[in-house]
């Protein structure tokens, strides 16, 4: 009989984020997969969980993926974490979960820490509908996918790095017009959360005005 894959999300931020069901899942399961063993290793200890940790990252994951699925099929059970949020969203997580559905493996996903829900919730745009677009393209094919995302009426959720706020602000000014409504949310769930709301101008005066720090989720809407 295969075992089971679990999804598990881990803390954004604060660590009090992880849930009681998290703990007990990777306390349970055979080993556990994760993107950096060392920072991953920091959660489980302060959680006194004591669980082999293999390396599943980018750059191994189309490789590793044929041994786990293979394990899971001689029925071990297996936990996949990422080094924040939930695995598959803009994470290592979705070549597994195909891999996984490709060969009938049950596979179970908990609910969970997200940085996306919470930046969306707080930006008092629209939520109803809402595109998440995760990281633009880095260079090829970025400015199509900016074109195709300032025709959405929806809201558009972006994830981006600090050293490229500035310029991925401008170039939604340029592509979406001045007009757009948006909100910058940085430092999910830790000491100094922060999020910035208005115009694209004042966003990117905001931005610019100081250096930003930690993974920062935008939130655009340029049809209100």
């Amino acid at each position: 009989m295969s075992g089971i894959l679990y999804f598990v999300p881990t803390p954004v931020g604060n660590l009090e984020d992880m849930t009681f069901r998290a703990v007990n899942v990777l306390k349970e399961v055979d080993y556990i997969l994760c993107e950096d063993t060392r920072t991953s290793g920091i959660l489980l200890k302060h959680f006194e969980i004591s669980k082999p940790l293999k390396s599943y990252h980018l750059h191994n994951e189309h490789q590793a993926t044929e041994k786990v699925i293979t394990d899971l099929k001689n029925g071990q059970n297996i936990a996949i974490i990422t080094d924040a949020g939930t695995p598959g969203i803009s994470d290592p997580g979705y070549l597994l979960a195909k891999a996984g559905a490709d060969n009938d493996i049950e596979m179970i996903c908990l609910p969970g820490a997200t940085a996306l829900i919470p930046a969306l919730v707080v930006s008092g745009l629209p939520n109803n509908e809402f595109l998440f677009a995760g990281f633009l393209p880095q260079k090829k094919g970025r400015q199509t996918k900016l074109k195709q995302l300032a025709e959405e009426k929806k809201t558009i959720v972006l994830y981006e790095s600090p050293h490229k706020i500035n310029t991925t602000l401008e170039q939604i000014k340029e592509f979406f017009g001045e007009n757009t409504k948006a909100s910058l949310s940085r430092e999910i769930s830790k000491k100094f959360e922060e999020t910035k709301r208005g115009t694209i101008n004042e966003l990117i005066e905001f931005s610019k005005s100081k250096t930003l720090k930690g993974e920062i989720v935008l939130i655009v809407n340029n049809s209100i």
